[in-house]
């Protein structure tokens, strides 16, 4: 193939490439090139295969989760489930078998966590709920939550010794003096 040759070949293909997508038709395809122009997947690829397909049934869940958890939730949840269809609610099943409800509304999502709503078109209420989300993915749900709010300290694990136990001291009673007899 000589320099003209190659100039000549380009020059073809870039008016492939840049038609129309509505004027292309079958007639239009060169059928001596060898690249395909009316494909703009690579071929090398692979097309990527969402973990839920309930996403393509109901693609503002994807954007709710994705709002209260990140764009990298799926390591965190095992399992989402249809639940009810008036009002639309979603199960969301965490991976450490918690779970937690979003329902649609018209104008919001509202998520329900650990029994409480949170309205996720309110900026305060969807941070709290992030907040919440991330004690039961934290703590495996709300029983398990120290009451202090402080660490919780598990006895015997590396670094924390376990506390030593120490029998109670019974305070000692004193019998009462029985009353003399007198005669």
């Amino acid at each position: 193939m000589t320099k003209d040759e190659l100039k000549e070949k380009i020059k073809i293909l870039v008016k492939q490439a840049y038609k129309p997508a509505s004027s292309n038709s079958i007639d239009d395809i060169d059928v001596d090139t060898d690249v395909d122009t009316d494909t703009d997947v690579d071929v090398n690829v692979p097309p990527k295969i969402e973990k839920f397909p309930i996403f393509q049934n109901f693609p503002p869940l994807k954007e709710a989760i994705e709002t209260l958890l990140s764009p990298d939730y799926e390591p965190f949840i095992s399992d989402i489930q249809w639940v009810a269809p008036k009002p639309l609610t979603f199960r969301v099943i965490l991976t450490n078998d918690e779970m937690f409800y979003l329902i649609y509304s018209p104008k919001s999502w509202i998520a329900q966590i650990e029994g409480k709503k949170y309205y996720l078109l309110n900026i305060g209420e969807e941070e709290a709920a992030c907040d919440s989300l991330s004690r039961m993915l934290y703590y495996g749900g709300k029983e398990a939550e120290p009451e202090d709010g402080g660490a919780i300290e598990i006895p015997g694990e590396e670094g924390v010794p376990a506390a030593e136990e120490k029998p109670e001291e019974t305070p000692k009673e004193e019998a009462p003096a029985e009353p003399e007899e007198t005669a």
